[in-house]
């Protein structure tokens, strides 16, 4: 009973921890777990009417809105399994509004082989200024191969189109086989 009751403080010391380190950074939604169509509506739907109460510009709702459901896309599409036992696409987003932006933080498993092609696309979308960007969509468009899990690399363009900031990410090793992708989409309050 001793050792049951040492847990469940442990745990709320935990619950308490994660409120204040929420409160601190201003996160006001966090959600980790299977990403899926459903799960994208639901969390879209809590951010429209978290961002409605806010006395935020439409303009910056609206970019908001529409970079929370691309990063959900792209976990939803591009997420990979921890194991091979497992089939989930899990990921973890995170909305956080500063005093002079709000940043989209996703998170999800990669397989290691992908680390590489990622990291080029990646650096490329951040080396190109706004017109680049716009260059790029559209040679995608036209002539962008469709992989397996149906896209043609234009969610991050698209992410650093609409934020007009650089994309920050990290790759943190979980084994030989996989790492988790953390990437920070962050979109100016004060355009």
């Amino acid at each position: 009973m001793m050792e049951n009751s040492h847990e469940n403080h442990s745990f709320l010391d935990f619950a308490y921890q994660l409120y204040r380190t929420m409160k601190t950074n201003e996160i006001s939604l966090v959600y980790e777990g299977e990403v899926t169509q459903d799960i994208t509506k639901t969390f879209t739907s809590l951010t429209e009417k978290s961002l409605a109460k806010s006395e935020e510009s439409n303009a910056v709702q609206r970019k908001v809105f529409n970079v929370m459901v691309e990063c959900l896309q792209n976990i939803s599409k591009h997420a990979d399994a921890l194991s091979e036992e497992e089939d989930e696409r899990r990921g973890i987003v995170m909305v956080s509004k500063g005093d002079d932006c709000y940043n989209i933080i996703t998170g999800n498993v990669i397989k290691n082989g992908k680390i590489p092609g990622l990291k080029e696309n990646l650096e490329q979308v951040n080396s190109l200024d706004k017109k680049g960007l716009s260059d790029l969509y559209k040679k995608q468009m036209k002539e962008g191969r469709i992989s397996d899990k149906g896209g043609a690399g234009l969610g991050l363009i698209d992410i650093a189109k609409k934020t007009g900031s650089e994309l920050s990410y990290q790759f943190k090793k979980i084994s030989d086989e996989v790492s988790f992708f953390i990437l920070t989409s962050t979109i100016r309050r004060n355009n």
